[in-house]
């Protein structure tokens, strides 16, 4: 027996009151851009800049440990993780210690680097530091351009492949879903003030990724009973396809959420604002490819038979082919 999420064949009307999801939608992106100017992003040491120190002992490194002799220093947000390499011998516990820049300074001073030393050492007396880097307010502004420049080349991506495949329309409203995904999650993270780094610039791009993967989909059906019902208003033909992929779409986000819930509750410290991110995009991916996606192209109008050029009668969503 098949586990059904969805009913088979389900007739809901989702544009019936699109006035009020598109809206809402509206809204919401204008909150997140009013709380990103306002509240601003907790950005990380990726971005902020601060100290990485290489650490080496003999005893297996605990992240849970290392964390808690340091939070009584109080240097704020520190990033533990432990180093896996398969030259390293049994004997080399490599972890890395990352140490946002204090208050009115580049990097933290030599003396702060000696109080974590004695700190750890009290800990493990075999720690050793192997390396202290620092990276400075300059490089961090570079890494910003850099993420804002790889989130803006992967929506032009999208827009001029969505519009190879299908048409304009179609690239347009897959683009201003994406658009509505990221400012959502950069909205979020505002509100919520959860560290922003180069692991949520990752998660970003796999939500991209997701949600274009899942507006393809009904776009795909879209296109399928465009050239199938060219006599039905195009709202009837965007209920239809979306009706045909929903069982789709629900079990695939229902499974993928399932596993990111399951590491976001057992994953640990360090992953957990990647995975709340990704939660949250698999969310209003799933949201935007129905209530977004579908909704602009509904406004725009579509081409109705894919016989004919653009410019026919026929190649909009008012020409309808008789026969």
């Amino acid at each position: 027996m098949r586990l059904k999420l969805v009913p088979q064949d389900t007739k809901l009307e989702f544009f019936k009151y699109s006035r009020i999801t598109f809206g809402a939608s509206a809204i919401a992106m204008v909150l997140s851009i009013v709380a990103f100017f306002v509240m601003g992003l907790n950005f990380g040491i990726d971005f902020r800049g601060g100290t990485s120190i290489r650490t080496e002992a003999q005893a297996p490194v605990d992240v849970g440990e290392y964390r808690a002799a340091i939070a009584p220093l109080g240097f704020g947000d520190v990033a533990i993780t432990e180093v896996f390499d398969p030259a390293f011998g049994t004997d080399r516990n490599v972890a890395m210690v990352r140490i946002q820049a204090q208050e009115g300074t580049e990097a933290i001073t030599t003396e702060q680097i000696t109080a974590v030393r004695e700190a750890l050492q009290e800990m493990d007396p075999t720690l050793t530091f192997a390396a202290v880097e620092s990276v400075g307010p300059k490089v961090s502004g570079e890494l910003i351009q850099a993420a804002v420049i790889s989130v803006a080349l992967a929506l032009a991506a999208v827009l001029f492949y969505i519009w190879l495949r299908f048409e304009w329309q179609f690239s347009v409203g897959a683009v201003s879903a994406l658009v509505h995904d990221v400012i959502l999650t950069i909205g979020i993270f505002s509100v919520l003030q959860i560290r922003f780094d180069l692991a949520i610039i990752a998660a970003l791009l796999t939500i991209v990724g997701y949600s274009l993967n899942d507006t393809v989909v009904v776009f795909d059906r879209v296109r399928e009973n465009l050239i199938k019902f060219k006599k039905r208003p195009l709202m009837e033909v965007l209920d239809l396809s979306i009706n045909d992929t929903l069982s789709r779409t629900v079990m695939t986000s229902v499974t993928t959420l399932l596993a990111l819930i399951s590491l976001f509750v057992l994953g640990g410290d360090v992953i957990r604002g990647f995975v709340f991110a990704m939660i949250w995009g698999v969310i209003v991916g799933t949201y935007s490819s129905v209530f977004v996606a579908s909704a602009v192209l509904l406004r725009l109008g579509v081409k109705r038979d894919w016989s004919k050029n653009s410019g026919d009668t026929a190649g909009t969503q008012f020409g309808v082919k008789e026969g």
